[in-house]
C-alpha cells in the first residue's frame, strides 16, 4: 500500500511530539500536524517537567520539542486537522486540513487534548464519544477511556495519545504516554513487516561500546539468539534471514565509542545553547572567566 507517510500525528504538544520522535527515529516516515494552539501553551510556566530544576518557560520547551521532532526526521505542518477518514478500500487514512490539503498515512496518532471531532466516522460514535450534562444541556465529547493503555483502539491503525484519562493533566505524563504510544506504533509496524510477536518489541537506546562483551559482539551469537525465537510457522528461510540480519545490524549499531559519546555530548550542549538567551550566555561566560582569574588558573 502506497501512502504519503507511514505515520500522521495530529497534535504537536508533548504527547504528539514524543510519539513522533519514537516513530521517526525507528525509520517510519512521520508527519506532525500542529496548529500552534497546544493546551500546554495555556500554562504560565512549567515547574515540574523533569530535567529543568528551575522550571522552563513554555515557549522554550515548545521550541525544543519541535526542534527535536525535526531532528528525528519528521515533517512538521502548521495546520489544523479538519478530519481523518479511511482511504477508499479500507486501508490507511486520509488526513484533511482546514485549508483543504490532504495527505495519506498508514497509521494515525491522535494527540490533541480537547476533543476528537476530527475522528468522527471512523468507528461507532457510541463507542468513541460519550454524553454528559452541563448547565442543563446534553453534550458529547470524546471518550477518554476509548483507547487502551498503549494507545491502540478498535480501529486498526488508529492510536490515541490524547485525549486520555491517563495523561491529560500534566505535561510530563503526556510526554510519557506519547512515548508509549509511539513504541506501540513501532511494534505494530514491525509485526506488519514480518517480525513475529516474540521479536516485535523495540527499544530505542544507545549503549557504551565498552559494555559490549565478546559473546554479543559476535554476529553468530546473535543469529543463535534470533533462531531460538523463530516461530515454527515462519517457514520462509530467505525472509527470516534477511529480517534477522537487519535486526542484528540495528542492534550492533546502537553501541557507541567513547569518542562518539563525547562528540554527541558536545553537539547536544551546543544545541541547547541555541535556546538560551544570548545575554545570559555572555553573562555566565564573564562569571566563569572572573572565577578562573581569581583562582589563578
Amino acid at each position: 500500500m502506497s501512502t504519503d507517510y507511514d505515520v500522521a500525528v495530529v497534535g504537536g504538544g508533548p504527547a504528539g511530539c514524543s510519539a513522533a520522535v519514537f516513530t521517526a527515529r525507528y525509520g517510519l516516515d512521520t508527519v506532525v500536524f500542529d496548529r500552534g494552539r497546544s493546551s500546554i501553551q495555556r500554562c504560565a510556566y512549567l515547574e515540574n517537567y523533569l530535567g529543568f530544576p528551575a522550571g522552563i518557560d513554555v515557549e522554550t520547551l515548545y521550541g525544543l520539542m519541535h526542534e527535536h521532532v525535526a531532528e528525528a526526521g519528521c515533517t512538521l505542518v502548521a495546520e489544523f486537522v479538519e478530519s481523518v477518514t479511511r482511504r477508499e478500500g479500507g486501508e490507511g487514512f486520509v488526513v484533511e486540513t482546514q485549508a483543504g490539503e490532504c495527505v495519506t498515512a498508514r497509521r494515525v496518532v491522535a494527540a490533541t487534548r480537547y476533543d476528537g471531532e476530527y475522528l468522527r466516522g471512523l468507528d461507532d460514535e457510541e463507542a468513541m464519544f460519550e454524553t454528559y450534562e452541563h448547565d442543563g444541556e446534553t453534550h458529547e465529547r470524546f471518550d477518554r477511556s476509548y483507547a487502551a493503555s498503549d494507545g491502540t483502539t478498535p480501529v486498526g491503525g488508529l492510536y490515541v495519545a490524547s485525549p486520555s484519562s491517563e495523561a491529560d493533566r500534566q505535561a510530563v505524563v503526556a510526554a510519557g504516554r506519547g512515548a508509549r504510544v509511539g513504541l506501540a506504533v513501532v511494534g505494530d509496524a514491525r509485526r506488519a513487516r514480518g517480525r513475529p510477536a516474540s521479536l516485535a518489541d523495540h527499544y530505542d537506546w544507545v549503549r557504551q561500546e565498552s559494555t559490549l562483551d565478546d559473546e554479543w559482539a559476535d554476529r553468530g551469537r546473535w543469529r543463535e539468539w534470533y533462531d531460538e525465537r523463530r516461530p515454527a510457522n515462519h517457514t520462509d528461510d530467505e525472509q527470516w534471514q534477511a529480517m534477522r540480519e537487519r535486526d542484528i545490524d540495528r542492534r550492533l549499531g546502537t553501541y557507541l565509542t567513547a569518542e562518539e559519546i563525547e562528540q554527541r555530548t558536545e553537539r547536544g550542549h551546543r544545541r541547547l545553547l541555541d535556546h538560551v538567551d544570548d545575554d545570559l550566555v555572555l553573562e555566565r561566560a564573564r562569571e566563569i572567566r572572573s572565577e578562573t582569574v581569581e583562582a589563578g588558573e
